[in-house]
C-alpha cells in the first residue's frame, strides 16, 4: 500500500500571530539598520534565525527602545489595533527623511477582531510561515543593490499606525507621517500567519 504524504498544519491562535509578527519586526528591523549603515557593522552580532544568518544589535539603548516598541506592537496586534509599522531613516543634520520602509498590518478574511476575540483560529504550516518571512527578508537584503548609497550619518524613528481609540503610552508622542517628496516606491513581498497578513514596501528619495 503506497504510503501517503500528510501536510503539517499548525493552528494558529492571535497570541501566536502577534508574537511571529512582532519577532519578524524584530529581525526585520535589525536587517534595515545592519543594510543600510545606520549603526557600524561592530555593534552587531549574528543570529540564527529563518534559516538565514541575520544581524541584530549589541547596542543597549538600541535593543531597550525596539523592545518597547515590539512589546507595545504585539499588545495591539493582540486588541487589533495597529494597522501599520514604519521605519524612516534620516539625515542627522538636515533632519531629511531618505527612506521609508513600510510594513501594512491586515486580518486574513474572516479574521475581524470580534471573531478573534472569540478564539478563532488560523491554520498553517509553521515552516511555510517562516519560508515567507525568510523571503521578505532576503528582498530586505537585496535592497543594497539599487538603494542610494547613504553617505551621511544617519538616525532611525519608528512610527506606529494605530486606530484612533487606542490608548496610547505616556512616552509616546504624535509624528508627522514623514513622508518623501521626491521618492521612489518597490513594492517587496508579503507573508501571512493565516491571521495577519504584512505587506511590505520601502520609499526612497531620488535626486533631484
Amino acid at each position: 500500500m503506497a504510503g501517503t504524504k500528510q501536510e503539517t498544519r499548525n493552528s494558529i491562535t492571535l497570541k501566536g500571530s502577534a508574537q511571529l509578527v512582532s519577532e519578524f519586526f524584530y529581525f526585520g528591523i535589525n536587517s534595515i539598520l545592519y543594510q543600510r549603515g545606520v549603526y557600524p557593522p561592530d555593534s552587531f552580532t549574528y543570529k540564527q534565525q529563518y534559516g538565514l544568518t541575520l544581524f541584530v544589535t549589541t547596542d543597549e539603548k538600541v535593543k531597550e527602545y525596539l523592545d518597547n516598541v515590539l512589546a507595545q506592537i504585539k499588545d495591539w496586534l493582540e486588541a487589533g489595533q495597529v494597522q501599520r509599522l514604519v521605519l524612516v531613516v534620516t539625515n542627522v543634520d538636515t533632519k531629511e527623511v531618505l527612506e521609508r520602509w513600510s510594513f501594512n498590518i491586515q486580518h486574513e478574511a474572516g479574521f475581524d477582531p470580534q471573531s478573534l476575540k472569540e478564539g478563532k483560529e488560523g491554520n498553517k504550516d509553521l515552516k511555510i510561515i517562516q519560508k515567507e518571512m525568510r523571503d521578505v527578508i532576503r528582498q530586505i537584503t537585496a535592497c543594497v543593490t539599487f538603494l542610494p548609497l547613504l553617505d551621511c550619518v544617519c538616525a532611525f524613528d519608528l512610527l506606529v499606525y494605530t486606530h484612533t481609540d487606542v490608548n496610547v503610552p505616556e512616552k509616546w508622542g504624535e509624528s508627522a507621517p514623514c513622508f518623501i517628496s521626491n521618492s521612489q516606491e518597490v513594492r517587496l513581498k508579503s507573508f501571512s500567519t493565516s491571521v495577519h497578513k504584512v505587506d511590505a514596501c520601502v520609499s526612497y528619495k531620488i535626486d533631484d
